[in-house]
């Protein structure tokens, strides 16, 4: 047996049954660790979802949110004397102006994104001289 009785001593067991002892007690407590880890992942992922719905919940009743303002603002042109074709298509464009500067700065930012050109350049710089061996002439690896 490899666990320590209540009646025993641990000097007088054997080499291999304090070898087994231990790896039985690591191997144990790596066990609960891991079952401690997949229970707090579980949690948190149950937070997570409730966390996410709500967020697609206000996301939803801010939609809303904005085309009822914007209704209000086609009907506020109305009452000042504009037709109401020319009141809703008005509200219509600034709206198409805003997503066409929002497009616009949304383009500048992506075309400013360097692809890891300095984890690219330092790739080839550690391949290459891993072909060369450093300084000699003679080649490490082939292609």
């Amino acid at each position: 047996m490899t666990e320590a009785l209540p009646g025993e001593r641990i000097e007088d067991k054997s080499l291999g049954e304090l070898v087994a002892l231990a790896s039985s007690n690591i191997s144990n407590l790596v066990r609960a660790e891991m079952d401690l880890a997949k229970m707090e992942l579980k949690a948190d992922a149950k937070k997570a979802a409730l966390g996410g719905t709500m967020f697609a919940i206000a996301g939803l009743i801010a939609g809303l949110i904005v085309i009822l303002l914007s209704m209000a603002a086609a009907y506020g042109l109305v009452a000042l004397g504009i037709w109401h074709w020319a009141a809703f298509l008005i509200v219509a464009g600034v709206y198409l102006l805003l997503a066409l500067a929002l497009l616009g700065l949304g383009y500048l930012r992506i075309r400013k994104i360097d692809g890891a050109k300095r984890t690219r350049r330092t790739l080839r710089d550690d391949l290459s001289m891993l072909r060369h061996r450093g300084d000699s002439d003679t080649p490490a690896l082939t292609d």
